[in-house]
Formats: C-alpha cells, structure tokens, sequence
C-alpha cells in the first residue's frame, strides 16, 4: 500500500510540474522579479514582497506590455518594449495584468 500511495504522489507532483498557463509560464514563484519573454510572464502567479517589483524584457523578437487590470492600486502601465525593464510600486493585494500586444498573456502576483 506504501509503494501504490508514493507512487500516486510521484504522479501528482510531476502532473502539477508540467502545468502552466495559456501562454507557457512557470506555475508561479515568490519573488519581486518578473522576466517578460516568449509571450509570457515568469513566474506566474507570483507572490511578492511589498514594494517594487520589476518587469525584465528578454529575447527581443516580439514586443510586450504591461498592463494593470485589477489591485488595490492602480500603477502606471509600461510602454511596450522588446528589451529593458520596467518597475512598479505595489501595495499588499492581488494584482491581475496582461500585455495588449498579445492577448491571453496574463499574469497575477500576490502581494503580502
């Protein structure tokens, strides 16, 4: 019964590994750094410390955003850019943004 139950949770953690949004990013993090590349943001969802996070720019062959949908403040959205980084200020709360560039490239971060 032992060897079937771990087994079971081998399964289950590589089941949970391999997922990821629409859009191919990580299955989240804890950090205030967010790489933007590859239409998608990582780690998504994030959870952040309050304060700055910053958004870096990576593998330059498509341009990105990002845009503030939702939270309990309302940062100034990035340009669009295809390489450099871009840092707002966030207060404790959950944060919903995405790129207008490409749609379904969304992200979360958690602020505690």
């Amino acid at each position: 019964m032992r060897i079937a139950g771990l087994g079971l949770l081998v399964l289950s953690a590589a089941t949970i590994a391999a997922c990821s949004d629409s859009t191919g990013g990580s299955t989240g993090g804890h950090g205030n750094a967010i790489t933007v590349s590859n239409n998608s943001f990582n780690p998504n969802p994030d959870t952040a410390a309050v304060g700055v996070v910053t958004f870096t720019w990576t593998n330059a062959s498509n341009s990105h955003n990002v845009t503030w949908s939702t939270g309990p403040t309302t940062p100034a959205n990035s340009a669009t850019m295809t390489t450099g980084t871009y840092q707002a200020t966030l207060a404790q709360g959950t944060y919903t943004y995405h790129c207008t560039v490409h749609q379904g490239m969304n992200g979360t971060i958690v602020v505690e």
